[in-house]
């Protein structure tokens, strides 16, 4: 008891003092939370500098994508401020999170391969992003492939070679190289009547056809066989109408102007005034005659022939420059004579009739003589035959004083002046 009151003093009460906290231990927790303090504010500064880095080097990454790519992808992010941010909470210094503030999903998720690429391949000295087209690998041969591939087939008028591909019951599917078939209806597949279309076209013939519609929405076209023969038919009737030939036609019809016919696929009209037998028209059907043209007209589908023109036509295919003929005057004109040679005329101008001054044709040829005279031109497209006795006389003037001489050695002079026709046809070739 001794030794504990010696350890303590007594206050004035006589009772010992309560136990005073020690000082030192409450200088150290005081110098404890200062350090803690100032290390949580450098933290702090640090997030903030560490946020005002990220985002201005994603504005930096994003404008050397944009230049890259010469597009305007997205806005660009606004400029990061040098100001620093008011107030930071304790735990976005502490975790950091505070550098994501601002930030859009795409920021988080970062650029694509494609801007990736691009933001490296600029990130390092400013260098020039344009490429020339020697940079890439240009085929000009496939380029141009890849035009006529995508250009349009198939222009209306337009003749193209295909191939039958397949059917339905109203039509015919052909390959004509464009990106969609060719479709021809069954009204287009020929002239006449086909009743079965799998044996007049099976899969893989080749045909020729005629474009009557360019290609619809879905690339096809409108293609025919019948227009195509019509065309063909129009063009070989004017050739036959210019060489003045004479046609075989079978007659499938009549009216009470005429009959009808059909010729190279196309339907004629023969008038009764151009039938050898107009008053008996009607028993001609189902038979076969000779015409010549009288009309030829593709536009509006015109095709009139002549029975008569005919027998005109087909002596034509006997005469020839230079030949002799034999006929009568039929008639006189002013200009000069007609001359029948048989079914058709020959004209005699009064020019081609002497070399000598005459006062008057009748002073040689009168209507109904006889009369030789040779061939200078002929025309079977207009029916026309020029004929000529002046080169029939040994002098100019000579059928004026001895016209029966002269036609009495007609053949032996001809041939003479035959001689001259192949020397002026020489000379003027």
């Amino acid at each position: 008891m001794a030794g504990s009151e010696s350890q303590h003093s007594l206050d004035s009460k006589g009772q010992i003092p309560a136990a005073q906290p020690p000082r030192k231990p409450l200088q150290v927790m005081h110098i404890s939370r200062k350090d803690e303090q100032d290390r949580l504010h450098r933290e702090a500064e640090e997030a903030r500098a560490a946020a005002d880095a990220a985002m201005a080097r994603a504005v930096e990454l994003e404008q050397a994508a944009q230049r890259a790519q010469n597009t305007t992808a997205r806005p660009p992010t606004a400029p990061a401020t040098t100001a620093k941010p008011s107030a930071v909470d304790d735990d976005d210094a502490r975790f950091g999170t505070d550098e994501l503030s601002g930030m859009s999903m795409a920021d988080l998720l970062g650029p694509s391969d494609s801007k990736r690429k691009s933001s490296t391949s600029s990130s390092g000295p400013a260098q020039t992003s344009t490429r020339s087209v020697d940079d890439f690998d240009f085929d000009e041969g496939a380029f141009l492939a890849a035009l006529d591939a995508n250009e349009p087939v198939g222009t209306t008028g337009e003749v193209v070679t295909g191939t039958v591909i397949g059917m339905e019951s109203d039509g015919v599917y052909v390959d004509i190289g464009g990106k969609a078939p060719g479709f021809m209806p069954k009204s287009e597949c020929g002239l006449g009547v086909i009743t079965n279309l799998k044996e007049r076209f099976p899969k893989g013939l080749e045909i020729e056809v005629l474009v009557t519609r360019e290609q619809n929405a879905d690339g096809m076209v409108t293609i025919s066989c019948r227009a195509l023969a019509l065309r063909q038919s129009w063009d070989k009737v004017k050739q036959l109408e210019k060489e003045g030939r004479v046609s075989q036609v079978k007659v499938t019809g009549f009216n009470r102007g005429g009959v009808t016919c059909d010729l190279e696929g196309l339907r004629g009209f023969i008038p009764r005034s151009q039938l050898q037998d107009g008053e008996n028209h009607e028993a001609l059907v189902g038979k076969t005659l000779g015409v010549a043209f009288l009309e030829v007209n593709s536009e509006t589908r015109k095709l009139v022939l002549s029975e008569k023109r005919a027998a005109t036509a087909a002596r034509f295919t006997e005469l020839e420059i230079g030949q002799l003929v034999e006929g009568h005057v039929a008639a006189i004109k002013p200009y000069g004579l007609f001359v029948d040679l048989g079914g058709i005329s020959g004209l005699l101008h009064q020019s081609a009739i002497t070399g000598g001054s005459m006062r008057s044709m009748r002073e040689i040829f009168d209507q109904g003589d006889a009369v030789k005279a040779l061939i200078t031109d002929l025309d079977p497209g207009r029916g026309r035959i020029a004929l000529n006795t002046a080169m029939l006389e040994g002098q100019p003037g000579e059928l004026l004083v001895d016209k029966d001489k002269v036609m009495a050695e007609a053949t032996d002079r001809a041939n003479r002046a035959r001689n001259v026709l192949k020397q002026q046809e020489q000379s003027a070739g």
